[in-house]
């Protein structure tokens, strides 16, 4: 993709949550999975605002400066590699680990927080409303536009 046709990528905000915990969280204790449970109130860094922003077929969640609006940290969900970057723990649904990406190959983990359920639940939604969409943007090429016609004329599809 050149400079040029990623500087015409349309974005789409789908969350903004104005207050987040991040945590520092240790290593993974067992294949099994996280578990906020463990994670220390001084593990907590900061508070940030989250914005999970649609960027073509790439979402992205974005930690941001409350005051700034400067850029912390970023979480790049690729289609179908959703439960890599973002991880549900096994002990609430408050609270979620990201893997945070430099852009250049270096990645960390990151616990998040939310304040309340409903807003982590609005959290899920966004990204499964993401999915959603990369999925039907997706069949639309497959199947001829999704305007019901194939390459063929109506009822047809060419595979």
């Amino acid at each position: 993709m050149s400079y040029e046709e990623e500087d015409e990528t349309f974005e789409h905000t789908l969350l903004v949550v104005h207050e987040v915990s991040v945590l520092n969280i240790p290593p993974r204790p067992t294949s099994g999975g996280y578990k906020c449970g463990e994670w220390l109130q001084s593990d907590k860094i900061w508070t940030a605002c989250l914005r999970v922003v649609s960027c073509d077929n790439r979402c992205e969640i974005r930690l941001v400066d409350p005051n700034s609006s400067e850029l912390f940290a970023a979480c790049f969900v690729h289609p179908g590699q959703r439960e890599s970057a973002v991880e549900t723990v096994l002990d609430s649904s408050s609270y979620f680990v990201l893997r945070i990406e430099d852009g250049r190959g270096k990645y960390a983990f990151l616990g998040l927080g939310f304040n309340e359920k409903n807003v982590a639940f609005d959290f899920n939604v966004s990204l499964s409303d993401h999915e959603k969409y990369v999925k039907r943007e997706g069949d639309k090429e497959l199947f001829g536009g999704g305007d019901g016609e194939g390459r063929y004329g109506k009822g047809r599809i060419d595979i």
